[in-house]
């Protein structure tokens, strides 16, 4: 009897943890994730400004939340104003001149700025992003999910003129930062109907969680 009390009272503590852990752990985590972002953005550009105005503090004064998250958003927004609308495409272009003479820096501005072109591009251009498809990875026979970001073009694209290719992100399992880039072949692909957050959640969750299927 009592071994049977004890069973059931592990079991019931077991089932309540999980459900409190599945309902806070999401929440908890993002909340987590903001601030943290919000700490970061606050440290980043104001005490800076503040140390420099004022050389003679020992000490920055410390400053309310937000304020320097709401400072570090004013500073992108004015200078996208001023490179849209006054003189900031030219600074930028003689910025641009000066780091093409510096071979390393060349390299990274080169390349990180591809990238937000990429992340920030319109919609219209952005639609290749949303395509999640099936490649068969890492051999015949077995299947990886992967993001398509577009179409291979220039120098790739001219080592196989026959065949249309797609560039290809594979994902790692539960970290689906990091992962591999392949260039497949369009019609080797098995496009899925599921959107980029549902493929997300599968692969973080190793295929535990699958969104829209059927309850077992």
């Amino acid at each position: 009897m009592r071994r049977r009390l004890w069973k059931l009272t592990r079991e019931a503590i077991r089932r309540y943890f999980v459900a409190g852990l599945l309902a806070f752990a999401p929440l908890g985590i993002t909340i987590w994730a903001i601030v943290w972002i919000i700490q970061r953005l606050d440290r980043l550009l104001l005490p800076r400004v503040i140390d420099w105005l004022f050389p003679s503090l020992e000490t920055t004064p410390s400053l309310p939340p937000l304020v320097g998250a709401l400072f570090t958003f004013m500073v992108i927004l004015l200078s996208g104003v001023i490179v849209r609308h006054l003189f900031g495409h030219e600074l930028l272009k003689i910025g641009e001149r000066l780091l093409s003479r510096v071979p390393v820096a060349r390299s990274i501005y080169g390349g990180v700025k591809q990238l937000f072109e990429a992340i920030l591009a319109s919609s219209s251009s952005r639609a290749s992003f949303n395509r999640v498809v099936l490649v068969e990875y890492p051999r015949r026979g077995i299947y990886g999910m992967a993001f398509v970001t577009g179409y291979v073009r220039g120098p790739l694209s001219k080592a196989f003129p026959d065949r249309r290719l797609l560039n290809c992100f594979v994902p790692t399992t539960p970290n689906p930062t990091s992962g591999y880039y392949l260039l497949v072949p369009e019609d080797d692909v098995i496009e899925l109907e599921m959107s980029v957050e549902d493929a997300f959640k599968m692969i973080m969750s190793a295929g535990l969680v699958t969104p829209g299927a059927e309850p077992v």
